[in-house]
């Protein structure tokens, strides 16, 4: 299994083609050139093992830090982020009407294996929780930066469309503390997880690394594919 770049709906022509690089003998992230931000592809098990260990501090937080949902990726389109999320990961394409109104469509959620419609009855989950974000390094952060993930669509790990039952359900646990409730995907969320983590620079304490580590024992066949943000 590998966490794959999502296909942003009208946003295909922004997209940067990006080489992708890891070192086959020792799984460390290759570095980047210059100026560039290099797609990264590991193994679970590596991928954990490369996130940096700190103890988390939730002084300060307020959900309003995070700005969301903006205008999204493309602003000329006339939905915010929300609605590119679910325009991106629809199985049946909804109808787009005038404001970005959505009509129809159909999702799968993959946390709990249910078919979902219509858009509204969906919740746009930050995988990794603006609080728990906010716990691991992006109290430091400027406005702009945390505004940035909390709209990031630059990879499939960061948002995905899921049932309002499970995204309450998680509210802002780790995965210490919370998994989704189908087996199925607990290789994928501890991919994605990770991949967000690593992607803008994000610490583990350590439960949520064992915890980590011990999906990881699982999912051997399990890729973690992230790039840098920028």
């Amino acid at each position: 299994m590998m966490i794959m770049t999502r296909s942003a709906v009208a946003a295909a022509a922004l997209a940067l083609a990006l080489p992708v690089t890891a070192h086959a003998a020792d799984h460390t992230p290759a570095p980047a050139p210059a100026g560039a931000a290099v797609r990264q592809v590991l193994p679970i098990g590596a991928a954990v093992s490369a996130l940096q260990l700190a103890v988390e501090d939730r002084t300060g937080y307020q959900r309003t830090a995070f700005r969301h949902w903006n205008a999204g990726d493309v602003p000329a389109d006339g939905c915010n982020t929300r609605a590119e999320v679910l325009l991106a990961e629809a199985v049946v394409y909804p109808e787009v009407g005038p404001g970005c109104t959505l009509t129809g469509g159909l999702w799968r959620s993959y946390y709990d294996e249910r078919e979902v419609t219509p858009a509204g009855a969906l919740d746009i989950d930050h995988v990794v929780p603006l609080a728990e974000a906010w716990d691991s390094g992006a109290s430091a952060w400027p406005a702009a930066r945390r505004e940035a993930y909390a709209n990031d669509q630059g990879q499939p790990a960061s948002l995905v469309a899921v049932t309002a039952s499970s995204n309450r359900s998680k509210a802002d646990q780790d995965p210490a503390e919370w998994l989704p409730p189908s087996p199925d995907a607990l290789c994928r969320y501890g991919a994605e997880w990770t991949a967000t983590k690593l992607r803008w620079g994000l610490a583990v304490d350590e439960a949520e690394r064992d915890r980590l580590l011990d999906i990881a024992t699982g999912c051997g066949d399990t890729d973690v594919e992230f790039t840098p943000a920028p």
